[in-house]
């Protein structure tokens, strides 16, 4: 899995504190802008995170690349409707050679299983192969692979709807992959806005589990 954080809004954190202090005080933009220090946008955007008014952080956005990551995957992150996506197509894009798979851990560490499940993929992609070579086009050819095919992905959120994503996908009970995905962009996004994300990720880290079924270990179990 590779994740990169591409680009993100320039200055994302004084951008979204000129828009709260915009919202009570009648001075220009401009000079908001020329007004607020860093300690200010800190202090700030501290109050605004803690008392739940979160609307002026979408004016931050970030914008993520994201490959080796399964199909499967990609089903659980298009949940998440407040966010734009590009995903590599399998609709246009012909996979020649070996079929690049995410494996989850549990069957790699069996080799039986492991070994089965490699026949298994191995199968379908020459079932794919013989489609392709008998004109089928790829539209339809796809039809036969499996969720664990690997995807590639241009992601964007804005930093309300990040934290969001990151209470319900770092948490010790999402699944494992998106929980790694998520987990890294939290990193790489905290490193460009560390006021931003202060606090972000799942409901434990800044109050009470809100888990029907609560895991019992401190976050995170895995570091990303």
């Amino acid at each position: 899995m590779i994740v990169k954080l591409l680009k993100h809004t320039p200055d994302p954190e004084k951008t979204c504190a000129i828009a709260a202090r915009l919202c009570y005080s009648n001075s220009a933009i401009e000079e908001l802008n020329d007004k607020l220090g860093d300690e200010q946008v800190k202090s700030l955007l501290a109050r605004v995170i803690s008392s739940g008014h979160h609307s002026v952080l979408e004016h931050a956005s970030f914008t993520f690349g994201i490959e080796g990551v399964s199909r499967a995957l990609l089903a659980q992150l298009t949940r998440h409707r407040i966010a734009s996506f590009s995903v590599q197509s399998q609709r246009y894009v012909k996979f020649k050679g070996d079929l690049e798979l995410v494996t989850p851990p549990l069957i790699a560490k069996d080799a039986a299983l492991k070994a089965k499940f490699d026949a298994a993929v191995a199968s379908l992609k020459g079932l794919y192969d013989d489609f392709i070579s008998a004109g089928i086009p790829a539209e339809d050819a796809r039809y036969i692979l499996p969720n664990a095919a690997t995807t590639k992905i241009i992601l964007t959120m804005n930093a309300r709807e990040l934290r969001h994503f990151f209470s319900l996908r770092c948490c010790n009970r999402a699944q494992w992959e998106i929980k790694e995905m998520a987990c890294r962009m939290l990193n790489l996004a905290k490193k460009q806005a560390p006021t931003l994300f202060a606090g972000a990720g799942p409901d434990c880290v800044s109050g009470e589990c809100t888990e029907e079924k609560p895991c019992g270990n401190p976050w995170p179990r895995q570091p990303a």
